[in-house]
């Protein structure tokens, strides 16, 4: 097996930087890190692997001649749609955290936990989904796998994080009076019904996302879903309540074994001693965390869900790492040609 050379576009910013914790924490199977960056942050001293690297400058010429294997993209998707093709036409498989290409057809949207196999279909670009799209479908999918998922109401609880370094400043500046530049009110002290842009049909951008993105990874258009996706004044780490009706029934101790025998699931649920997810203990961590796991009394089939994830771990950086660590194993497999 021969090790590869791996890029990292958008080195400096919060998932960037995440990326390269995550990597010195995993064993790949990297021979050479190219890191990456706009005009602005390029010169940039990293320290990483206990070596010092010099961000450079992404330009179409940067990933040419075959050179890097797999390039993890977290710079917008402005630059993902100008740049992902240049280096699939090279040889090189993106996988992308940018919305830009998540409800392409041609392109896989993927979490290791729920559809790895869809990583077969690539054709040089693969999408990392939503942040809060991730830790439910981890939730999810093996729920739907049992008892078929019929509909889901999703309420979330998004830390500010989720809108990047302004997103973290602007609670940092509200909580000593400062005015917001990121959100359009003060967060200190709040919470904001309000992520993303608002659409046509009332639902803000973030919430089709998460409806949209959810149908995709579980493979089934069917579902009935509809969400309410929330800011709130916590640094790191999403929350999400998630209610959920199935077409078949359930026995609830049967049904919580299911969520902990999956993987990349941590089931916290013992409300007698206080215990639940709750993001000041989930921040760092690679799993998805489910409690207050309970029957919907007002349903013939249906369950209460609280979900909690590190938004920028396994929400962006951790699931995109994984996504390569399958990759690799799918050409060491033989499973993909051309690498192996």
């Amino acid at each position: 097996m021969r090790r590869i050379n791996l890029a990292i576009v958008g080195a400096t910013g919060m998932v960037g930087r995440t990326f390269l914790k995550v990597l010195e924490e995993r064993n790949l199977p990297v021979e050479n890190y190219h890191l990456f960056s706009s005009a602005r942050s390029a010169g940039t001293a990293l320290s990483f692997m206990g070596k010092e690297y010099k961000v450079m400058e992404l330009t179409e010429n940067s990933l040419d001649d075959g050179v890097i294997d797999i390039a993890l993209f977290s710079a917008g998707g402005s630059t993902s749609l100008k740049f992902s093709p240049i280096a699939a036409s090279k040889g090189c498989v993106v996988i992308d955290n940018s919305s830009a290409w998540r409800m392409d057809p041609e392109v896989p949207l993927v979490v290791p936990e729920v559809n790895p196999k869809d990583i077969l279909k690539h054709r040089g670009i693969i999408a990392n989904p939503n942040c809060s799209t991730i830790q439910a479908v981890v939730a999810l999918k093996p729920l739907h796998d049992k008892y078929t998922i019929k509909r889901i109401v999703y309420s979330t609880y998004q830390a500010v994080s989720g809108a990047g370094m302004q997103g973290n400043q602007d609670l940092e500046n509200g909580l000593k009076g400062e005015p917001p530049k990121k959100f359009p009110h003060p967060i200190a002290d709040n919470v904001l019904p309000h992520i993303d842009v608002f659409e046509k049909n009332g639902y803000t951008k973030e919430e089709m996302k998460m409806v949209n993105e959810t149908k995709k990874i579980l493979g089934d258009q069917n579902l009935k879903i509809t969400a309410t996706t929330v800011r709130v004044p916590v640094f790191n780490s999403h929350s999400e309540s998630i209610n959920v009706e199935f077409e078949k029934p359930f026995d609830l101790e049967e049904l919580k074994n299911t969520l902990a025998q999956a993987p990349g699931i941590i089931v916290q649920d013992d409300t007698a001693a206080n215990l639940y997810p709750m993001p000041v203990n989930v921040s760092g961590k690679d799993e998805v965390y489910v409690g207050r796991v309970r029957r919907d009394e007002s349903l013939d089939s249906g369950v209460n869900l609280w979900v909690v994830a590190d938004n920028i771990r396994k929400g962006a950086a951790t699931n995109a790492v994984q996504i390569a660590q399958e990759l690799i194993k799918m050409w060491e497999s033989g499973q993909l040609p051309n690498k192996y």
